[in-house]
């Protein structure tokens, strides 16, 4: 069953000013938008985010994740060297291929060259060279990202290529499943992600006769326009128009936006900054409990211990309206009893942060110990407190 416990220390926690906590107002001509607070788990403005679009470039993130996941598991090294087949470089080279980290046949080049190519130039041609190294052939990675694509959540979205090519509609997104594509890139591959995303530009290649080096900038419209900017990833193509997933990180509070269907270059600049500024100007962030504070508890079933503590992953804090507040109400939800056993800092409750006419803001929640399960006699003991009605 669902247990919510309203929290007795801090069920109402009162935040001081004129008038009581509304959405503020955002309008723009992009036909989809989507933004998220991650630091307060509060959606702060959604314009159709569950429509299925194709993504056209923004796939390459999924592409990244596999490669970031493998990596981070041991799996995949940054080192390794996967070859450019020829058939492949034909398939990806010449002007109608589009983007391109301009690899040459039968080229040697390593997964993390491969990787600068596809976060920084959107290469076409390095997400298929990675994506045959890692798998063998596309299709077989485009079955890996979507089975990743399951295990993280995204729960309308399919890919069918590796670079968000047009494959008569077969890879198609949402906003929303792309803005949690970007929220699990940045927490589960921290370092990673910092070491790729947001690089200003990558040399790679060389030109025809004189041979000089070619660098190519980053195409992410908030690089050098939003404070804080780091990540993510453009797309375009005819069928898709203008795309980007983006993300911030300003005094510790990081956004994350999706804006699709732009229809020119320069309305995507001019939608993801403003977006993302409003985001950062029209919110403001309330501390709520520092990262390792207790929370509350949760029980659980045949464990060691009948409860275990629930404390805060990392800091948290609610997303209010600027100079806007109201009383801000609290509780912790989860399945419950929790099953034993239970590692440390497993996620296994969630904490559910209502203000005034806001939507309520989901934090996560997990458990300060281990918890492991009951013993043979520990086992009866249970068992027979539930028998006599003590449980």
């Amino acid at each position: 069953m669902t247990r919510a416990l309203l929290l007795a220390a801090t069920a109402a926690v009162t935040l001081t000013t004129a008038a009581p906590a509304k959405a503020p107002l955002f309008e723009t001509p992009a036909p989809i938008a989507y933004l998220y607070d991650l630091s307060a788990g509060a959606e702060l403005f959604a314009k159709n985010a569950d429509q299925r679009i194709p993504p056209a470039s923004m796939a390459k993130m999924m592409t990244t994740e596999v490669a970031f996941e493998l990596i981070d598991s041991g799996k995949l090294a940054l080192s390794k060297t996967c070859t450019v087949r020829p058939e492949t470089w034909r398939a990806w080279h010449g002007p109608q291929a589009g983007s391109t980290m301009f690899l040459s046949v039968n080229e040697q080049v390593s997964v993390e060259n491969l990787l600068h190519g596809i976060v920084t130039l959107s290469g076409n041609d390095a997400s298929v060279v990675l994506a045959e190294c890692i798998a063998g052939t596309e299709q077989a990675f485009a079955e890996q990202m979507n089975a990743l694509g399951k295990t993280l959540g995204l729960k309308n979205s399919n890919f069918g290529n590796s670079n968000g090519w047009p494959d008569e509609g077969r890879t198609y997104v949402t906003a929303r499943d792309l803005a949690t594509l970007a929220r699990a890139t940045i927490e589960r591959h921290p370092k990673l992600y910092k070491q790729f995303y947001g690089q200003p530009s990558f040399t790679w290649g060389k030109t025809l006769g004189s041979g000089q080096a070619i660098t190519q900038g980053n195409r992410n419209p908030i690089l050098g326009k939003v404070p804080g900017a780091d990540g993510l990833k453009t797309g375009h193509t005819d069928e898709a128009g203008y795309g980007f997933t983006g993300s911030a990180e300003q005094s510790g509070r990081r956004l994350v936006m999706v804006v699709a269907g732009a229809d020119s270059w320069n309305q995507r600049i001019e939608e993801s900054v403003r977006l993302m500024s409003w985001g950062f100007a029209a919110w403001t962030a309330k501390p709520l409990f520092q990262k390792g504070a207790t929370v509350g508890s949760a029980k659980v079933q045949m464990g060691g211990d009948d409860e275990v503590a629930l404390v805060a992953p990392r800091n948290l804090a609610v997303a209010l309206p600027a100079g806007l507040a109201g009383s801000t109400k609290l509780k912790i939800r989860y399945q419950g009893p929790v099953q034993a056993p239970i590692a440390k800092g497993q996620h296994i409750a969630d904490l559910i942060v209502v203000t005034g006419d806001t939507p309520p803001q989901t934090m996560p929640l997990v458990a300060a110990e281990a918890v492991g399960e009951a013993g043979f006699f520990g086992r009866m003991w249970i068992g027979l407190k539930q028998l006599v009605g003590m449980a």
